[in-house]
């Protein structure tokens, strides 16, 4: 056993493989009754030591669509502020931090999944893993004027984060970590969450450097979010905004189920909101303007993004024309973005072939798909920001998962298990592969996030030298069966979204 004593109390972990792991660890009060909808507040301070064997409450969710991260949470619940570490210990030189926000659509997952443990990062570069739990679904992200603290008007999720951030920069000296070398990393939602804590005024001076993984700023208004919150509000027959933290959680995620639930290519109805408090403005515009945190930050995609979704809808596994055309069609007009469809399908369709890439309804549909919802926003983020911050990186993965005979290909969550080490998680050689090729690809990757944790450049002797990415040359890093550096991959297709950049 090994025992820690932090700002609010002692707290005792277990010794794991050369590693001592405290589970379940309180970072801020249950946002319960009257706290609920409302900025987290600092923990309740404890006496004698506290066992941090076990994980916290998931946040409350609905059954998720599949078990990617692992088995559906067994147990959820308000209670649910808790994070975890892995670390070598609390003696020695203080080590980098990496603080790991997880991925779900911001409605659901948990730091505590199996696919999220920090075992082996912690272990291969000698540094302290956190996860972090944090409000999630309308819990989380629901947003009105009516439902004010402090200046916010939702963002409670993202709040969450940050007062975990603060947590770190108190406590994590006590387990051995280094509070001025703090990395916060994240996939997808939680990829979308390190980009939008660049831009909130609560989280400026809790991390260092950042690594955002299939998650380019993102953020709803003001309006959009008051809809969505009119809509779960008729559903509950609830008039009144405030009325809402008396409503059952139960009865809140199934009119969660009921009006907010992500449809393919109508993007994600609960969103953190530019609230014009905890986040002043748009995160894409403070990257284009220069007012986000200038850290550090390591920012990609995988290539093939959107198979991932297509194959949830059997309709979607072998579109023709006429489905291609209606489904972007549609997605352009749910997402307000300012392209005709035919002419972005005739564009992919010359620039793919020009690289001898599949150009069937099926492979344009992922395209577009994948770059409107995830690589132009990056691409986007990567050159805004590198115009004040030289250390800025591009990377793209391209490892094909070996499910649904190559179907995925480089889907959306397919680098996970290769950057956190995870590759054995039961289960996971159907989706990620396996063998000593899968092996070296994850090492790889590993000692690339654990060089930029380390120094701010994610280079090591191991792999191509990788530059910085700069808007004249757009160097990226390709992770796949080899790693190469390309400049400006699909660089054609980029350019066509120029013109509808907001």
């Amino acid at each position: 056993m090994t025992v820690v004593e932090t700002s609010i109390g002692r707290l005792e972990g277990l010794e794991e493989g050369g590693l001592a792991v405290f589970r379940g660890v309180p970072y801020a009060r249950p946002p319960v009754g009257d706290l609920r909808f409302r900025a987290p507040q600092p923990p309740e301070p404890w006496t004698g030591v506290r066992a941090a064997f076990h994980f916290g409450l998931w946040a409350p969710q609905n059954a998720p669509a599949d078990t990617l991260t692992g088995p559906p949470p067994a147990e959820c619940g308000e209670d649910c502020l808790t994070l975890n570490v892995w670390t070598p210990g609390p003696e020695g030189r203080p080590r980098p931090v990496l603080v790991w926000i997880h991925g779900g659509g911001f409605t659901s997952g948990s730091g505590a999944a199996l696919l999220y443990g920090g075992a082996r990062l912690a272990e291969r570069g000698d540094v302290v893993v956190v996860t972090i739990n944090y409000r999630l679904g309308a819990l989380g992200f629901l947003a009105h004027r009516g439902l004010t603290d402090d200046g916010a008007m939702g963002n409670w999720g993202l709040l969450d984060q940050a007062a975990a951030l603060g947590w770190v920069a108190d406590n994590v000296g006590a387990f051995g970590g280094d509070p001025d070398n703090v990395t916060v990393f994240g996939e997808s939602a939680g990829g979308m969450s390190v980009c939008d804590l660049m831009a909130m005024p609560a989280a400026r001076g809790r991390f260092r450097r950042a690594i955002a993984q299939s998650g380019p700023p993102a953020a709803t208004t003001m309006a959009r979010a008051e809809e969505h919150a009119a809509k779960l509000m008729a559903e509950l027959g609830v008039t009144q905004p405030g009325q809402l933290r008396a409503v059952p959680v139960d009865a809140l995620l199934a009119a969660q189920s009921a009006v907010a639930r992500p449809r393919p290519g109508g993007g994600l109805p609960l969103l953190p909101v530019v609230d014009g408090s905890s986040l002043p403005m748009a995160p894409s515009a403070a990257f284009a303007d220069g007012s986000a945190v200038a850290a550090p930050l390591l920012i990609g995609t995988n290539r093939d993004e959107a198979k991932l979704f297509m194959v949830a809808d059997p309709k979607n596994r072998d579109p023709d024309e006429d489905v291609l055309l209606s489904r972007i069609e549609r997605a352009f007009v749910a997402n307000d973005v300012a392209l005709e469809a035919k002419e972005v399908i005739d564009r992919y369709r010359v620039a793919r072939a020009s690289r001898g890439d599949p150009i069937d309804p099926r492979a344009l549909w992922s395209a577009i798909e994948t770059d409107r919802m995830f690589r132009i926003g990056s691409v986007r983020a990567a050159g805004d920001h590198a115009q004040r911050q030289p250390a800025t990186f591009s990377y793209l993965f391209d490892w094909e998962s070996p499910a649904m005979q190559g179907a995925l290909g480089a889907c959306h969550a397919l680098e996970i298990p290769f950057v956190l080490g995870n590759l054995g998680v039961p289960g996971m050689d159907r989706f990620a592969g396996s063998g000593a090729e899968a092996t070296a690809l994850s090492e790889r990757m590993m000692d690339a996030w654990l060089s930029f944790a380390r120094t701010g450049h994610p280079g090591f002797a191991g792999i191509p030298n990788w530059p910085p990415y700069e808007v004249e040359e757009r160097s990226t890093m390709v992770f796949g069966r080899t790693i190469h550096l390309e400049r400006a991959p699909m660089d054609d297709e980029r350019a066509l979204w120029e013109k509808a950049r907001p």
